[in-house]
């Protein structure tokens, strides 16, 4: 529940981000304007006091920033060292057994199939079809 509520805060979040970020007005937008105008001194300087569009946008990076945080908390199952988490991947990938993998070429799913059986080949006969009896 808590998960699903995190998620859509995550969404609203960053949707918002983009479009405060998109309406803001750049820094470097003045700085044409500025050299013609005579005003030079001010084209790379500070800008002043932060305005609201500026500190929403910090804000909003900070609460996006933080969800994530809880979010990926909340995925790990509480952390590692609490004993809860399934740990990093490269713990999870050593934990699994091994997957046999099938053999390449029939030859040897045909010989495998042979002793599982009990007959035995002989030397010259490299699994390269049926035996045929004499």
């Amino acid at each position: 529940m808590i998960y699903t509520i995190l998620i859509i805060v995550q969404v609203v979040i960053a949707i918002s981000l983009v479009a405060l970020i998109l309406l803001q007005h750049g820094k470097g937008a003045d700085a044409g304007a500025a050299f013609g105008s005579g005003a030079s001194g001010t084209v790379f300087g500070a800008k002043g006091s932060a305005n609201f569009m500026s500190r929403a946008t910090a804000a909003l990076a900070t609460l996006f920033f933080l969800s994530s945080l809880t979010l990926a908390y909340i995925v790990n199952g509480g952390g590692v060292a609490s004993g809860g988490g399934s740990g990093s991947v490269t713990d999870q990938l050593s934990q699994q057994p091994a997957a046999q993998q099938a053999p390449a070429n029939n030859a040897t799913s045909s010989e495998d199939a042979n002793q599982a059986s009990g007959q035995e080949q002989s030397s010259d006969d490299q699994g390269n079809g049926p035996k045929i009896p004499d």
